[in-house]
């Protein structure tokens, strides 16, 4: 964990340092607030970096999980826009579920779709609503749920005076897959955080939460981070670095700290 630690702080010494090579014009201060917006008209697409450990039945067990989180909106008409949102992971599990026992390979896809309004509320509430599917593409068993899942998606924010405030929430329940898994009942709440410095630099706070209602179980990650946008040439990017803390978990998962690097591309309209 100590190697872990230093890779973390290392990595935030650099993103800061970095800070001054962004350019202080309007667009990027729209930029940023952008980015904190989970459904903005913004393409991106997010590198998520994950590391957790202290899994299995001995705390013996490591996760490296690389998100790959492509966000595209599409515009329907003058008024609204669809958002699509994938994830891909791609995991390495090292000594889980147990001793001895190593995988590595893609998980389940998840696909989200939000139909968002263009324009936020007379309130200043931006929202968006649709379907979620999670696509049994795991190439191993230990990788994935076996099972073609779909619900329910929703997400809600304010953005004010710097801070970025919210929810993203979903629900997926199995309809379809392979006979001998465990069905999937399972909610996912993210409530967010986040303030915008003058520097385009963000510190923010999230929970990552799920329950299980089948086991009974929750999943309780809370995530603090730090990230910056800046231009690498004339293309825009920004760097996070985070820790994690596991507030709960189930029996065999992850516990104590965990850490998280992400470089997302930007690509401005």
């Amino acid at each position: 964990m100590k190697n872990v630690t230093l890779a973390s702080v290392s990595f935030l010494v650099v993103l800061l340092a970095v800070t001054p090579a962004v350019s202080r014009g309007e667009s990027d201060a729209e930029l940023a607030r952008k980015t904190q917006n989970p459904i903005a008209s913004l393409i991106s697409v997010p590198l998520q970096f994950n590391y957790d450990d202290n899994l299995g039945p001995n705390d013996d067990g490591s996760r490296f999980l690389l998100n790959v989180q492509p966000v595209i909106p599409i515009s329907l008409n003058p008024d609204w826009d669809i958002i699509s949102r994938t994830i891909v992971p791609i995991i390495d599990l090292q000594d889980f579920p147990v001793t001895g026992n190593d995988e590595s390979g893609i998980g389940d896809v998840l696909q989200s779709l939000f139909f968002s309004p263009k324009k936020p509320t007379a309130r200043g509430l931006i929202w968006g609503a649709g379907p979620v599917i999670s696509i049994p593409t795991a190439s191993d068993d230990y990788l994935g749920s076996g099972k073609l899942s779909a619900g329910p998606t929703a997400v809600a924010l304010k953005q004010e005076h710097g801070w970025t405030y919210g929810i993203l929430a979903n629900h997926l329940w199995s309809f379809a897959g392979e006979g001998g898994r465990a069905y999937v009942n399972a909610t996912y709440l993210q409530p967010f955080l986040a303030y915008t410095l003058p520097s385009f630099t963000t510190l923010g706070v999230n929970t990552e939460s799920s329950y299980d209602w089948r086991a009974e179980e929750w999943s309780v990650p809370i995530n603090v981070s730090v990230t910056q946008l800046l231009k690498i040439g004339s293309q825009p990017v920004s760097l996070q670095a985070g820790l994690r803390y596991w507030a709960d978990s189930p029996e065999s998962g992850p516990e104590d700290f965990g850490f998280r690097l992400a470089f997302t591309l930007l690509f401005p309209k």
